[in-house]
């Protein structure tokens, strides 16, 4: 019989686990949390000190009847859930459901799934560490009050169903927020030109770009700049005024950390940040390995630290120098320049076994599992490796008082591009400069000439909008990916070819939110709540005082929303349309998707048809209404009515004025107009009446 007992999260940690440890232990799920506030209600007293009544989670009862019996039988317990706020929690937790008061138990914490890590951290058990249990009771207080206070309004103003939250109202903040700064840009136009040039003793071609006029910098706004330029320079040749050669580095890039790996996951792989942190959560549970057994192949994966053990170091250096050679071995230890402390003590995501590679574990996993597992690995390595060097040739030519550069970089050692984001480097270019010197006479052989529009921001990608939160400080590893998929799930933004575009009902909540809960989604506020919650961890504050600092404020801004804000519900709209059914006035109803067409005899007459918001403005290509429509993932677009025969669509709102030099139609961007066509480029101001 087993004499004890090691208690973890999931199923395939207690099935890697226990084939590391002997007959003596027994090894058990708890299949995550056993313990939470009730849904039903708040689950807080907020007279009582704001002390939580936490509740077995309905479904976990034959559960913990199961751990009961095997607690009973064993000499000692052993607490094993993952080594972070969370995990801390859920052994608390565990300990106050299964009465361990009066048994033998530890806590124990391990980094990674490995016979040696599981085995060292037996020898190094500890007691719980309260610290980190408030800090995550704080965070699930907060959380909850702003849940289940806020909500309640969303539903009165808006419509039942909705949600707001602490960190994803911020994330939906920043989304609504980029879209808004999308729309009101300005593109404006300017102009660059290159030269086509050779030396005289050869053939082939290199381009050298304008760098300066005789004016100063090349900055051209118009053609006419433009055409004023190539006059001056019809038929000139250039001479060369400087040659400069330097020898430069690009440093390996640090090892991943959880969020570093969402970004770098979705821009490669385009792994969505849920399914980033699925695939990675099975890669440290373990798989089986031929040849090894179950192993845990990557280190644990909510992490902001880039720090690797001594161990790791040994292992990785003595790995590059026999497959790579000594000279692609680190020369400098790289360190954490953010000056983060939170979860430091976890290492950064890194592959458990450097002798591990991809190809020699391929077979036994899923393609998706090998792609991250590769981007992990090959990312660790090339941290451990040396830098790259370069060298560097510009060379500037000259005439007239305008000045042209071209550049040429040669590979000379590859270093950590052996394994990781290997570049294309020019050296064609290269040896063409090794001919030229201060004597060289340079014919232009012709005037490359292209005109640009300045780009508004990028729309935010789910790696994007991980890297913004981070920035920030905005929520923590192990926040991001559920953060982005409850604002997806609640349809208040869409993903559309990896972009995140914001809803009409998304806009809608996030409008009460600044309206009525300012400080809820202001940026800085979420971030010195997360720096409070790190303070907490290191038993510098006492997290019933966060909250009751907290707590007055938002009660004050819930009893203010419930009276001052509006209504944005509306009631049933009567429209002209007419039931193709009944022939009664159809109404403007709210469903999922937004707005449709509904009879009001329901349910005796059932008749609905899409709704459509005309704009007052006539479609430029068939003369037909412009309306206000939605993708089928809920964006907003302008569209012909006449849709499919006319296939006119905007995304922008357009204007019923045309564009004064070209014809074409004008597109609204905050208070100005501009011309939809993108060579024209025509500003002018938005009608004030409109």
């Amino acid at each position: 019989m087993a004499k004890n007992l090691v208690i973890v999260e999931s199923p395939a940690k207690a099935k890697t686990i226990k084939k590391f440890l002997g007959s003596n232990y027994e090894v058990i799920a708890s299949n995550g949390h056993v313990r939470d506030l009730p849904k039903s209600t708040m689950g807080i007293n907020v007279e009582d000190n704001f002390e939580p009544k936490y509740i077995t989670i309905r479904g976990k009862g034959d559960l913990l009847a199961t751990l009961r019996k095997a607690v009973k039988k064993a000499d000692k317990v052993y607490l094993a859930t993952d080594p972070d706020r969370e995990g801390e929690a859920i052994s608390w937790h565990l300990a106050n459901a299964l009465k361990l008061d009066d048994k033998n138990y530890k806590r124990i914490t391990f980094n990674e799934i490995t016979k040696n890590a599981i085995k060292n951290s037996l020898k190094e058990a500890r007691d719980i560490d309260l610290n980190l249990v408030d800090a995550q009771q704080a965070r699930r207080v907060l959380d909850r009050l702003v849940g289940y206070q806020i909500s309640p309004v969303l539903w009165a103003k808006v419509k039942r169903g909705l949600s707001a939250g602490r960190v994803q109202s911020v994330a939906l903040r920043l989304v609504c927020d980029r879209e808004e700064e999308i729309n009101n840009f300005i593109p404006e136009e300017y102009w660059t030109l290159e030269a086509a040039v050779k030396t005289n003793n050869s053939k082939k071609l290199f381009m050298a770009k304008l760098q300066k006029t005789p004016n100063g910098k090349a900055e051209i706004r118009s053609k006419e700049e433009m055409d004023a330029v190539l006059n001056d320079l019809k038929g000139v040749d250039l001479s060369v005024i400087d040659t400069k050669s330097t020898t430069r580095t690009k440093k390996s890039p640090l090892p991943f950390t959880t969020s570093t790996l969402q970004q770098e996951a979705a821009k490669k792989l385009n792994f969505a940040t849920g399914k980033t942190m699925r695939i990675a959560q099975q890669l440290y549970e373990g798989v089986d390995i031929k040849g090894y057994g179950t192993v845990g192949l990557i280190s644990y994966l909510r992490t902001d630290s880039v720090r690797i053990s001594e161990e790791a170091k040994v292992a990785s250096a003595d790995f590059i120098a026999s497959q790579y050679g000594q000279e692609y071995v680190a020369k400098v230890e790289k360190g954490n320049d953010s000056g983060k402390k939170i979860q430091d003590a976890h290492e950064a995501i890194r592959p458990t076994d450097v002798t591990l590679t991809p190809v020699k574990v391929k077979e036994q996993l899923t393609r998706d599992q090998f792609r991250l597992y590769q981007l992990i690995y090959n990312r660790f390595l090339a941290s451990q490796m040396d830098a790259a060097k370069y060298e560097s040739t510009t060379i500037k030519f000259s005439a007239k008082g305008y000045e042209f550069s071209a550049t040429s970089t040669k590979l000379l050692f590859e270093g950590f591009m052996v394994v990781y984001a290997v570049e294309d480097e020019n050296d064609e270019l290269r040896n063409l400069f090794s001919n030229i010197n201060n004597d060289s006479v340079i014919q232009v052989e012709e005037l490359v000439d292209k005109q640009h529009f300045t780009q508004p921001p990028a729309h935010f990608t789910e790696g994007s909008l991980v890297k913004k939160l981070e920035e920030l400080g905005i929520g923590r590893p192990s926040t991001y990916a559920p953060t982005i998929s409850t604002i997806l799930a609640r349809r208040y933004v869409v993903k559309e070819s990896r972009n995140l575009y914001v809803t009409e009902l998304g806009e809608a909540v996030n409008q009460i939110m600044l309206k009525g809960f300012p400080v809820i989604v202001d940026t800085e506020f979420t971030a010195n709540l997360e720096m409070l919650l790190d303070n907490i961890e290191e038993g510098i504050v006492n997290w019933k005082t966060v909250i009751s600092n907290f707590y007055p404020d938002l009660d004050e801004a819930v009893k203010a929303a419930n009276e001052e804000l509006e209504h944005i519900k509306i009631e049933d709209e009567v429209t002209e349309e007419i039931c193709d059914a009944c022939g009664r006035n159809l109404i403007v109803k709210y469903g999922p998707h937004g707005k449709f067409l509904a009879c009001p005899g329901f349910p005796e007459c059932r008749f609905t048809k899409p709704h459509y918001e005309k704009i007052n403005v006539s479609c430029p290509e068939c003369g037909k209404d412009v309306v206000l429509k939605k993708t089928k993932k809920g964006r907003k677009y302008f569209g012909c009515i006449n849709n499919p025969e006319c296939d006119f669509m905007t995304w922008q709102k357009p204007s019923a004025k045309m564009c004064e030099k070209c014809g074409k139609i004008m597109l609204e961007k905050g208070n100005k107009l501009v011309c939809s066509n993108e060579k024209c480029g025509f500003v002018s101001s938005k009608p004030k009446n409109s």
